[in-house]
């Protein structure tokens, strides 16, 4: 904020500065005449008539109401100000002095009126509040007593950041459009602060820090106030530079009329905000995953990200006209991605120009949404490139229609669970979870690829033997890190190895049994109320505990292709551009492997056959079908392969 009162913003900005300066250099003119013993009357006229040109309180008694000055401290504040602005006050205090001009407290004590020794106590208001400083390390009677720059600046009309906190601090805006379960919360917040005299912390909860942002600053609005952003992690933690921070900030937001947001969100920043949280900064939000124990009266308030309702009426908001070519759309964006509504409107104005220039306006808007997300879960798991289709799936029709199913379970989420009501009935099990049983290279993974493509979503895989931690807890956060970065974006999860983690729960024995079973329920309950798809894969469902394969929504079990299902396999594994001579599928079928180990064995037959410049030949098939064979130590029945070469 540039002007020094928001009431300032009712006249011209240039009327009130020119009015304050004139105001000040009648507060330094009787200054100037006390200090030499003159009339001061021709001086308080001048005062009294700049008076009633200002809009509103000059910049010195805003100073003096703020901060609680005394008459005799605000006079050593315009004292230490005079000597850096006006030239005849500056003479005036070098002739008392007899030396270059400075304003010493014996200075102040000899000339003003009403004197009191703590005007300079490092308690009292002008040094606790850094509005003077004490430059000498003389005696503190004749040490040089000098204002603050930013202060300084302040009494002149330019109201600014202070320097120190420039590099720490960001302004957040206050954004137009707010989903109404943000603008509740805004409300709350606000009244709490309000009827509290803006003395209470108010802790914002939950992942949402775009949200916490907005939702701060709109409460902050509706204080009159405007909002600064610190990362805990810029807070010092040694104890004097804090307390520093704390000050500085602490007068930062009275002149700048702020509040304050502090972004806590890993553990290393949480015990440097918990003391920064401590001292008195006015209007103080934290902004944090879970709750922080203060000592301070603190309130509390999750936010959370619009849910999908919220989420289209801001995608409608935010493209305008452009809105209604995306009906359906909208829908779909709106219940697979948990957008915040920060996200929302920039990626809105990012494709708001393409849309109306494009013939597949869907799939702009489906792209820009993916493209925020993959980052977060690229550290933490290995993500897929689906490009498996439901013609390269051979599973049984049951299995098939099972897939099928769970996709439309996907793509109807807004519909089912908003618009008719079902989410209202309860808030448990709506997430969408699957089991994928079946021995190695049956197609689980390709099944997980072919519903990342049918339903457009990234595809991630987790594996759970590396995530299980033989460390009391380490499992829980790993999983929780996955869910987390995974939340926004609706991924398809896939976690592999499912056995390492959900084998018969175990008889609780001791600290380590019973962990494990928490474990086990904290997946479950992510998996519940997960937005996207989480499946699960095993290669042995029979040693699945009942009570866990229960609380999933799908369990497909994908058996080992028949003779029939092989040969198909087997036609559709040669792209159409690869050199073949007399490849018989019919007689391939029938050796007696999956899905998976026959794409290895057609495609180690390929490298054989391009070897030796010539087209893939049964031969060659052979060949690979010994060694996969070998690799498995299971040695080739003859009928499998009678009648290839």
């Amino acid at each position: 904020m540039n002007t020094v009162t928001t009431a300032a913003g009712q006249e011209p900005r240039a009327r009130w500065i020119d009015a304050n300066q004139r105001y000040l250099a009648a507060e330094f003119a009787r200054l100037t005449a006390r200090l030499g013993g003159e009339d001061e009357a021709p001086a308080t006229e001048a005062i009294d008539e700049a008076r009633s040109f200002l809009t509103a309180p000059a910049a010195i008694d805003q100073l003096a109401g703020i901060f609680d000055l005394s008459g005799f401290e605000r006079a050593v504040l315009l004292l230490c100000a005079g000597v850096e602005m006006d030239r005849a006050l500056a003479s005036r205090c070098a002739a008392i002095d007899g030396s270059r001009p400075h304003v010493s407290f014996a200075l102040a004590i000899a000339c003003l009126a009403d004197p009191h020794w703590s005007a300079v106590a490092p308690i009292g208001p002008l040094r606790l509040w850094r509005l003077i400083e004490v430059k000498d390390d003389q005696a503190i009677a004749t040490s040089r007593l000098a204002i603050d720059e930013r202060v300084l600046h302040f009494l002149a009309g330019i109201n600014y950041l202070d320097p120190r906190l420039r590099p720490l601090l960001r302004l957040h805006p206050v954004r137009a459009t707010l989903p109404q379960s943000h603008a509740r919360i805004v409300d709350e917040a606000a009244d709490v602060l309000d009827a509290r005299s803006n003395a209470a912390v108010v802790q914002l909860l939950g992942e949402d820090r775009a949200g916490h942002l907005d939702v701060a600053s709109a409460a902050a609005a509706r204080l009159g106030l405007q909002l600064h952003v610190l990362r805990a992690s810029d807070i010092p933690s040694a104890p004097y530079e804090l307390e520093a921070l704390a000050t500085i900030w602490h007068r930062e937001a009275a002149l700048l009329q702020s509040a304050l947001l502090v972004a806590c969100h890993d553990a290393s920043g949480t015990a440097v905000a918990t003391r920064f949280a401590q001292w008195p900064h006015g209007v103080l939000f934290i902004s944090t995953r879970e709750s922080i124990a203060l000592e301070r009266s603190s309130v509390l308030f999750p936010v959370d990200r619009p849910n999908a309702p919220e989420q289209k009426q801001l995608w409608v908001d935010a493209l305008g006209p452009e809105a209604a070519r995306l009906n359906g759309s909208l829908d779909v964006v709106s219940t697979h991605f948990r957008l915040s509504a920060d996200t929302i409107a920039r990626t809105a104005e990012e494709i708001r120009g393409s849309l109306g220039a494009s013939a597949s306006p869907d799939a702009i808007l489906w792209r820009a949404c993916r493209a925020s997300f993959r980052s977060g879960l690229d550290d933490l798991a290995e993500r897929i490139e689906p490009v498996a289709r439901w013609n390269d799936l051979v599973l049984p029709e049951a299995q098939t229609t099972s897939l099928r199913q769970m996709a439309a379970h996907v793509r109807q989420r807004l519909r089912v669970y908003e618009e008719w009501g079902f989410a209202r009935r309860s808030g448990r099990g709506l997430g969408i979870s699957a089991l994928f049983a079946g021995e190695s290279g049956t197609g689980k993974t390709m099944a997980a690829e072919v519903m990342a493509n049918e339903l457009e979503l990234s595809l991630y895989r987790i594996d759970l033997s590396a995530v299980v931690s033989k460390y009391i807890g380490a499992t829980e956060k790993n999983l929780r890190r996955v869910f987390d970065a995974a939340e926004d974006s609706g991924a398809i999860l896939l976690f592999d190895e499912a056995d390492a983690l959900f084998g018969k729960r175990s008889d609780v024995k001791d600290s380590h049994d019973r962990y494990a079973n928490i474990e086990v329920s904290y997946l479950l309950q992510r998996m519940e109320a997960y937005r996207g798809l989480a499946i699960l894969t095993t290669n042995m469902k029979s040693a699945l505990d009942p009570a866990f394969q229960r609380r999933l929504r799908f369990v497909v079990q994908f058996p080992f292709p028949d003779q029939r299902q092989r040969e198909q396999i087997w036609r559709g594994m040669f792209p159409s551009s690869v050199p073949l001579d007399a490849v018989d599928s019919a007689r391939l079928a029938r050796l007696n492997v999956t899905g998976g180990h026959i794409r290895n064995i057609a495609l180690n037959a390929a490298f054989l056959a391009a070897d030796a410049g010539v087209p893939i030949r049964m031969s060659h098939l052979l060949d690979a079908a010994r060694a996969d064979a070998a690799k498995r130590d299971r040695p080739l029945a003859d009928a499998e392969t009678r009648g290839w070469v």
